[in-house]
């Protein structure tokens, strides 16, 4: 939750001018800090009566200058200001309502108790009441939430005003002249007399300031679902509203601003754009998405679809976006906007970038792929502002600049940081430090992060913060996106005898056609020739659509290339693409393509390849991204992540088919019998990396395969086997050596390298794979252990998880021979991360270790009971003579724990052993909240394991 302001801080806020008002909340505050001994309130004089009094007058005085309270200030000056008239107000109408309320006494007889009653000065009593009342905090207006659930937590707070009242009136002497009937109804009339009038009350003095401030009445928008627009266009309406544009900003903030405004290019800011359509600019062709709401807490689980389910719809994205930059929220936590691959997310910064640009915000939008990914918060900021205005200008000089203007942040991308195996755990949290040191010095900044809604598991969620999820089109906009493409590109296409995209055409293709990125490619693919129109009605993969793109746009930009030019052209984008994943980056340079295309395009005629020594040496960085699929962030960038996911799924696939080839063309001759397999090409493509980094990248391989022949996968899985059982044994020579993206070391290729060939025999095989199988003989499983400890030791924390992801693992038992299974369990998206245990740990421990951990396994998730005292001696064991570390082990501590009756401390001494491991404990702490351990608990337990840099400083 966020700090909202109380009585005290509006009196504050808004500069009170009744001294007495003020004195009696002074000497509130000063008792409650140090006591009423030191408090000093002798001559205080004012009484319940006259504080009603001031306190009612005081509200009407606010209610009626609200217009002046908004004008000539700047805009978080005016959010600070709104919060506390809102503040004001709730507690006015109470006081009114108290004033005409029928209790069996007045204020003014309260006023005239006794100096001290049942031992206790009155005026002490006095202090602690204006306390409970005044200086609490009050619930706010915001842009996610209804009024009516802001109007429940007013009554909320009114019931608790009753409550405090009633206990200062029994500790008064006038509670001894109420008879016993009038003691006993008190309470119930003070909580059902005075909070219920003073909601009428504040119900009349809210729509008065919805009337006079226009940021509540945008919140009270929120709730409305609007006529479709494009391209935020009610943003822009809605900030006008609001203030009038800005002009005579300085010339480096002009420079910002016009430099922010995307609005009138094209909706895919494409190296080379298609000649024969036309696409949308941003500000026609982008839709306002429907997104759902939601404030994070440690617990919750947003990277989980079925998380979302029950979250709050949002009707006007809008109108909330507006809200939310107007609210005390803004800057005090970052807003995170969760979607998927296509969902949008970088088009919603820039769209919102542009409408900010002529308001009383300053938008500066960082995309996290074009910055150093470890440098710091303002860093991030100052490098994305000289790249903007082509100078290094910093951060606060460019906000003292701006006049008062909001600055909006807007981080695009943070995804890329976490997959890139860069460790921004905290990330959210330093952004957050940030705006609070920004508001130490007089600079308060907003802040939104958008990121891939996946990676949400990896991320510190930091107090108050709220998130969006993008949601998908629904049907109505698909029908009103497919108008304006019709509207933009009929004539063009009816020069060719074709027509646009029908809405049901794409909306038979099902979740093709409600990513916003998605559906254009659909458009694009049918533009072609009516493809989609002309075909048959079964839903076309991604895959499909991404190769059919790829190639129809390769075979314009080659002059109507053969396929087999057209495959060389592929591979070499397929190896733009794994020069980037093997770097972790979503950006190269042109010196690194010029350095890596050759060696991997042409490398496989020798060792190292030297394309300087041409004597017409080739630009392979020019020659690659001049095409459709890139743009240019200093250096070259896929169109969009995706087509890069995809680019290294086919490559991966390529190389595996050219594998079939030469061993079908080998045939039955003797060499081909007791020469190896030439596997070079694919060594090259997939020993720098573990595929599984990306998620999209298994899922399009498994697209990929789905379209090739069962004899042909089976034959494929059948060399991948061979292959994986030679992975680790030295090669004398290889080709394509001279392609090194990154110098790894041969322990690292190899693991990554033995990695994806298991993942592409599981992914080739159309039943569940045996361990047994794959590596036959005794000891299979000391042999897998091998292969497991080798590749969580190598592949890192991104290639690891990645893998344990994809690669469902489960130990069975049968006829007595202990056995893992792989594959078969469909989508993992939401499993719970036992293959941890079960790949990495249970075959490399004693058979009664392996027995106690398939009891665990099988309490956890098949539910069996087991008493509460086994349990944990089961993870006792586990923990102190297996070493078992994973999220099973953290998520049964967790179940532990949050059952009735449960004995704590015995599981004292298991969190301990858990949270010793300096090895992951941040991320070991999390797990820990997220299963159920409350942080206090573990906090006691810190200083016993204390480590310099885990976890964070305790909340103050």
């Amino acid at each position: 939750m966020i700090e909202t302001p109380s009585y005290a801080d509006a009196l504050r806020i808004l500069g009170c001018k009744d001294g007495r008002l003020a004195k009696v909340i002074g000497f509130a505050a000063a008792a409650e800090r140090t006591g009423w001994a030191l408090a000093g309130a002798g001559q205080l004089a004012m009484g319940l009566a006259d504080m009603r009094a001031s306190i009612v007058r005081f509200g009407e005085d606010v209610v009626g200058r609200m217009s002046e309270l908004r004008g000539g200030v700047d805009r978080h000056t005016r959010t600070q200001r709104l919060a506390a008239a809102h503040a004001v107000i709730v507690v006015s109408a109470y006081f009114e309502a108290l004033g005409e309320a029928k209790l069996p006494f007045t204020l003014d007889k309260l006023d005239r108790s006794d100096q001290i009653a049942r031992g206790v000065p009155t005026r002490e009593r006095f202090a602690r009441l204006m306390a409970e009342l005044l200086l609490e905090r009050l619930p706010t207006p915001e842009p996610h939430v209804p009024y009516g659930e802001t109007r429940q937590a007013v009554e909320r707070a009114y019931l608790r005003m009753s409550e405090a009242l009633a206990g200062y009136a029994g500790g008064l002497s006038v509670w001894d002249e109420l008879t016993v009937d009038e003691q006993l109804l008190l309470p119930r009339m003070l909580a059902e007399g005075p909070p219920a009038h003073a909601l009428r009350i504040y119900d009349e003095d809210y729509r008065s300031l919805a009337l006079d401030s226009h940021e509540f009445g945008v919140r009270s928008l929120v709730t409305e679902r609007p006529q479709p627009a494009t391209a935020l266009s009610r943003v822009a309406w809605l900030l006008a509203e609001l203030a009038p544009p800005r002009v005579g900003d300085s010339p480096v903030i002009h420079l910002a601003r016009m430099a922010a405004n995307a609005l009138d290019q094209p909706l895919l800011l494409a190296g080379k754009l298609p000649e024969d359509v036309y696409l949308p600019l941003l500000g026609e062709g982008y839709l306002t998405p429907r997104c759902r709401v939601a404030e994070l807490t440690r617990e919750a689980t947003p990277a989980l679809r079925s998380w979302w389910e029950g979250r709050r719809l949002l009707p006007d994205t809008e109108a909330f976006l507006v809200g939310h930059l107007t609210s005390l929220r803004a800057t005090r936590a970052p807003l995170f906007v969760l979607g998927e691959p296509g969902s949008g997310k970088t088009k919603l910064t820039e769209v919102l970038a542009a409408r900010l640009a002529r308001s009383e915000f300053l938008p500066i939008r960082v995309d996290l792929q074009s910055v150093a990914a470890r440098a710091s918060v303002t860093e991030q900021i100052e490098q994305a502002i000289g790249a903007l205005l082509g100078e290094e200008v910093e951060y606060a000089e460019l906000v003292s600049a701006a006049d008062g203007a909001l600055p909006v942040i807007l981080l695009d991308g943070f995804d890329e940081l976490v997959q890139g195996g860069v460790d921004r755990y905290d990330y959210l949290a330093q952004v957050q430090e940030f705006q609070r040191g920004e508001a130490g010095h007089g600079r308060p900044v907003a802040a939104i992060v958008t990121s891939r809604t996946v990676v949400a598991d990896r991320i510190r969620f930091p107090d108050g913060l709220l998130a969006l999820q993008l949601q998908p089109f629904e049907d109505d906009q698909v029908r009103q996106w497919l108008d304006i493409w019709e509207q933009a590109n009929r004539a063009l296409l009816a020069r060719r005898d074709l027509k646009p995209l029908p809405a049901e055409f794409a909306l038979a293709h099902g979740e093709m056609a409600r990513q916003p990125l998605l559906l254009l490619l659909l458009a694009l693919y049918d533009a072609g020739g009516n493809a989609l129109q002309r075909g048959t009605s079964a839903p076309l993969k991604r895959s499909r659509l991404y190769e059919v793109l790829l190639r129809d746009f390769t075979e314009r930009e080659t002059g109507g290339a053969r396929r087999v030019l057209i495959d060389q052209e592929l591979v070499m984008l397929g190896a733009v693409a794994l020069s980037m994943l093997a770097r972790g980056r979503q950006v190269i340079t042109d010196e690194a393509l010029n350095r890596d295309l050759p060696a991997l395009c042409l490398g496989g005629h020798g060792g190292e390849y030297d394309w300087a020594e041409e004597d017409d040496p080739v630009d392979w960085a020019r020659r690659a991204t001049e095409r459709f699929f890139f743009v240019r962030r200093s250096g070259h960038a896929f169109l969009h992540s995706t087509f890069g996911e995809f680019l290294v799924a086919w490559l991966a696939m390529y190389a595996l088919r050219d594998l079939d080839r030469r061993r079908r063309h080998a045939g039955d001759e003797p060499l081909a019998l007791v020469q190896s397999v030439d596997d070079d090409l694919l060594y090259a493509v997939t020993s720098h990396s573990c595929l599984a980094e990306r998620a999209a990248t298994v899922g399009f391989i498994l697209e990929l395969l789905d379209e090739v022949p069962s004899a042909v996968r089976a034959r494929c899985a059948e060399l991948l086997t061979g292959l994986l059982r030679r992975s680790l044994y030295e090669r004398s020579r290889r080709h394509f050596t001279g392609f090194r993206p990154v110098r790894h070391t041969l322990t690292r290729r190899l693991a990554a390298y033995s990695a994806n060939l298991t993942l592409l025999i599981v992914a080739a095989s159309e039943e569940p794979v045996a361990v047994s199988s794959l590596l036959p003989g005794p000891g299979h499983l000391e042999r897998w252990a091998s292969f497991t400890h080798l590749w969580k030791g190598q592949l890192g924390e991104e290639g690891w998880q990645g893998l344990i992801t994809a690669l469902a693992a489960q130990r069975v038992v049968e006829g007595g021979k202990e056995d893992v299974v792989l594959g078969g369990a469909g989508d993992r998206a939401e499993t719970s991360g036992m293959g941890d245990v079960v790949v990495a740990v249970a075959t490399g421990q004693s058979p009664r270790h392996r027995r106690l951990l398939d009891l665990l396994l099988r309490a956890l998730g098949e539910g069996r009971a087991l008493p509460y005292r086994d349990r944990v001696a089961i993870l006792e064991e586990l923990l102190r003579t297996a070493a078992v570390r994973s999220p099973a082990m953290q998520q049964a501590l967790g179940a532990l724990w949050t059952e009735p009756g449960a004995d704590h401390n015995a599981l004292w001494p298991l969190l301990r052993a858990v949270l010793a491991d300096p090895a992951g404990r941040m991320a070991t702490w999390e797990q820990l909240v997220k299963a159920g351990v409350p942080e206090t608990e573990l906090w006691d337990l810190h200083e016993d394991v204390r480590e310099p840099t885990d976890p964070p400083a305790a909340p103050r």
